[in-house]
C-alpha cells in the first residue's frame, strides 16, 4: 500500500525533520506526569519507528532504549520507596526504618509504602523514560552523519564533536550485535552475567573506537575549516547571535512558568530562532563548500516537523487549560483525568506514518563500517 506521498524512489526522510519531531515528543513528555498520556507518547514513538525506520542494525537502538528506560521506572521506584519522604496513604508493606538526625529531616530511610507513593514514583520515572526513548527514536530514525551534512557550514567544528556523542549510541548497538555473534560461534555466553562480563568492555571500548575514528576522518578531510569574515561581518553575527541566544532564553523561561504572558514566549523564541538563523547564514556566506547529493527537504519532511509543532501547541494549551489533569499528584487515590487536548496532540504526532514508509533496501546498510561512516559524512569538499 502506497503512503500518502510516494516514496517509490526510496528517498529518505531529512535528518533534521526527525530530530524535530522527537524533541516535540520529548518537550510534551516533560509537560506531563499524567500515566494515559505518557503511556500514549510512549506507544506512539514506538509505532512511528517500527513503521519508519530501516533494516540497518544501527536502526534498532531503540529497544535498548526502551529496556534502559524501564529500568529508570524501577530504579525510580526503588529509591522512592528506599529513600523519599513518605505520603499518606493506602499502606502496601513497610520497609525497616533507620533513625535520622535533624539536619536530614527532609530524607527518610524506610517506613510505610503506600499505593500513592508508588504510583507518584512510577509516573516521573516513567517521564525520564519517555524522553529517553524520543531521544532513542531519534537514534534510530536518522543516520547522524546526514544530519551532520545538513549542518550550515558555520557549525561543522561543533558539528563534528555532536555527531560523535550522537553517533555513540547507534555504535554501541552495532558493536553489540557483531560481539554477540562471534562469541555465539565460539559457544560463548551472551546473557546474563557471564555474558555481560565478558561483552561489557569490549562493546564500550569498540564504539568509542569506532566514534572516535570517525572523528579524526572528517578531521583529515577538512572538517571545521574557519571561515574567513571581516570585522563588520563577525560583530554583525556576534551581535545577531547573542541576541538570539537572549530571546530564546527569554522564551523557554516564560514557557516554564514565568508570569509573564503566554504570547511573549512564544514570539521570543520565534525571534531568536530568526535571529540564530540569520547570523548562521551570514557566517557562512563565504564559505566555499560544496555537497554531494546534498538531502533534500519535501513536503514529507515539513509534514513531519509540522507535526511536532502541533503536539507543542496543543500540549501547551493543555497545559493553560487543564494544568491539574496534566500533572497528577497522589493522594487522593483516583484515576487521571484525561485532558482531549493532550489525547489530540499525542495522536497527531502519528503523521509520519502517512508520508514514509519503511525500506528494507536500506541505502545506509553502508553505515555498518567506520571507514563507511566517514566517507557518508566527508562527501563535501
Amino acid at each position: 500500500m502506497k503512503t500518502l506521498f510516494s516514496r517509490s524512489t526510496g528517498r529518505r526522510i531529512h535528518p533534521g525533520a526527525w530530530w524535530a519531531w522527537a524533541g516535540a515528543l520529548g518537550w510534551a513528555a516533560i509537560e506531563t506526569t499524567n500515566p494515559v498520556i505518557l503511556l500514549l507518547l510512549g506507544s506512539i514513538i514506538f509505532y512511528v519507528v517500527a513503521s519508519c525506520r530501516s533494516a540497518d542494525t544501527w536502526s534498532r537502538s531503540i529497544s535498548y532504549f526502551l529496556k534502559f528506560g524501564l529500568f529508570v521506572v524501577v530504579l525510580r521506584i526503588a529509591v522512592q520507596v528506599v529513600f523519599a519522604q513518605r505520603i499518606a496513604g493506602h499502606n502496601l508493606f513497610t520497609v525497616p526504618s533507620v533513625s535520622l538526625p535533624s539536619w536530614a529531616a527532609g530524607v527518610s530511610i524506610g517506613g510505610h509504602v503506600t499505593v500513592e507513593l508508588v504510583l507518584q514514583a512510577t509516573c516521573e520515572g516513567l517521564r525520564l523514560s519517555i524522553l529517553l526513548l524520543a531521544f532513542g527514536a531519534a537514534n534510530s530514525l536518522a543516520s547522524p552523519y546526514r544530519l551532520l551534512r545538513s549542518l550550515p557550514a558555520i557549525l561543522y567544528e561543533a558539528g563534528v564533536g555532536i555527531t560523535v556523542a550522537l553517533s555513540y549510541a547507534p555504535e554501541l548497538v552495532v558493536t553489540i550485535t557483531t560481539l554477540r555473534y562471534t562469541r555465539r560461534l565460539r559457544g560463548r555466553p551472551t546473557r546474563g552475567i557471564a555474558g555481560l562480563r565478558g561483552m561489557a568492555v569490549p562493546v564500550l571500548e569498540g564504539a568509542l573506537d569506532r566514534s572516535l575514528q570517525l572523528a579524526s576522518s572528517m578531521d583529515a578531510r577538512g572538517y571545521g575549516r574557519r571561515v574567513v569574515l571581516s570585522r563588520r561581518a563577525r560583530r554583525g553575527t556576534t551581535l545577531l547571535t547573542t541576541l538570539g541566544v537572549i530571546l530564546l532564553l527569554a522564551g523557554i523561561f516564560d514557557l516554564l512558568g514565568a508570569a509573564t504572558p503566554f504570547a511573549f514566549g512564544i514570539t521570543a523564541l520565534l525571534l531568536g530562532f530568526v535571529a540564530i538563523v540569520l547570523s548562521m547564514s551570514l557566517s557562512g556566506r563565504r564559505t566555499v563548500r560544496t555537497r554531494y547529493r546534498p538531502d533534500e527537504w519535501k513536503v514529507a519532511e515539513w509534514v513531519v516537523v509540522f507535526s511536532g509543532l502541533c503536539v507543542i501547541v496543543l500540549f501547551a494549551i493543555a497545559s493553560a487549560q487543564t494544568p491539574n489533569d496534566l500533572q497528577v499528584t497522589w493522594p487522593p487515590l483516583q484515576y487521571p483525568t484525561v485532558p482531549l487536548v493532550a489525547v489530540i496532540g499525542s495522536l497527531v504526532a502519528l503523521a509520519p506514518v502517512l508520508v514514509t514508509s519503511r525500506s528494507r533496501a536500506s541505502a545506509e546498510s553502508k553505515s555498518m563500517s567506520p571507514s563507511s561512516h566517514s566517507n557518508e559524512a566527508s562527501t563535501s569538499t
